[in-house]
């Protein structure tokens, strides 16, 4: 199989106000970009500022584009059960015009119940209501009729080409199969209760398999698997932030009613899938994990071990720079940024 591309993700999680976080991340998909990423992905939360950042992502993916000049921007994902589709289609649109083309959409049904009470919907209802919106979206981005004789502007292009779905289940696989769009696989998901300490393959194998039977003939599969990668130049530093990170989203996994098992730091890098280290320790946790074999895409980030700004900078560059080559995986060829022959 041909060596996957390369994304960043981030949940917009640095320890600042939010303008800040955007700064930063805008920073650090700026360095992605200088290291030969191809892509960067970011959440959708809505609320909580220690689920997540960024309620608005296209606001963000405009900004971002703008800072940017090759790297491809996507929503990880746009949650769709909240959101008007045909407003989450002209949002989509415009982004992608004024990024020159370069965003992809993302979509997932939402996680988090309390968060579609001010919404005004009931999250028993998120499946139906994905289905049905998800309808919308695509006649709008198809330039379908989607009511009073009116059809998207500005048109969508190329973006219908672009869409991925995101699901822990094996019918989530089939469904986004079907559309021919691209699958995107979490960085963990819940064990059931009699296969607490299931390696991520066995869960997320089946719903590739089930993603695959259902592809058109004639559609390559993108299948993007989001990872907790933190690689630095010392094992202790990565550790140092482990602990601190992986406990407070292991207590949050818990709150949701997730089994969590184990409770040494060493346990915790286990449950949570987490992949940690100096870059060779990265790459040899990196090369166990069997569903990577099967991506188009791995995506990195770094929650939860949630380190500083500094650090994610450095586990970008040892990211692209040493793990990727040591696994066989390619950075784009990199050529000197603005930033650089500035300051060469």
């Amino acid at each position: 199989m041909t060596a996957p591309t390369l994304a960043f993700f981030t949940r917009l999680l640095d320890d600042a106000p939010a303008a800040e976080r955007y700064r930063l991340a805008t920073d650090q998909v700026r360095h992605a970009e200088r290291f030969g990423i191809q892509r960067a992905w970011v959440a959708q939360h809505h609320f909580r500022a220690a689920e997540g950042g960024l309620p608005s992502p296209f606001v963000f993916l405009a900004h971002a584009a703008a800072a940017t000049s090759e790297i491809r921007l996507g929503t990880g994902v746009v949650t769709l059960p909240l959101e008007d589709p045909v407003r989450v289609a002209e949002d989509a649109v415009v982004a992608d015009l004024l990024s020159g083309g370069r965003i992809d959409l993302g979509l997932g049904s939402g996680g988090t119940p309390s968060s579609f009470v001010p919404f005004g919907l009931d999250v028993a209802d998120k499946a139906a209501a994905y289905d049905r919106k998800l309808g919308v979206l695509l006649d709008a981005l198809a330039g379908r009729e989607i009511g009073g004789g009116n059809t998207l502007y500005p048109d969508a292009s190329s973006l219908a080409d672009r869409l991925w779905q995101a699901t822990f289940s094996v019918p989530g696989g089939a469904r986004a199969g079907v559309h021919g769009h691209g699958l995107l696989l979490s960085r963990t998901q819940p064990r059931p209760a009699d296969d607490l300490t299931a390696p991520l393959a066995r869960l997320q194998d089946p719903i590739v398999d089930a993603y695959l039977d259902a592809l058109p003939a004639g559609i390559a599969p993108r299948v993007t698997a989001s990872r907790t990668v933190f690689v630095a130049d010392d094992r202790a530093d990565a550790l140092r932030f482990a602990e601190v990170g992986l406990r407070r989203a292991a207590e949050g996994f818990r709150r949701a009613g997730q089994t969590i098992p184990g409770d040494t730091l060493d346990e915790l890098i286990a449950s949570l899938d987490t992949h940690l280290g100096t870059p060779e320790q990265v790459a040899e946790s990196l090369a166990a994990d069997a569903t990577l074999a099967r991506a188009t895409e791995v995506a990195f980030q770094v929650h939860s071990v949630d380190a500083s700004h500094d650090f994610v900078l450095r586990s970008i560059e040892l990211f692209a720079g040493e793990v990727a080559p040591a696994l066989g995986w390619s950075t784009r060829d990199i050529s000197p940024t603005p930033l650089e022959t500035e300051n060469a």
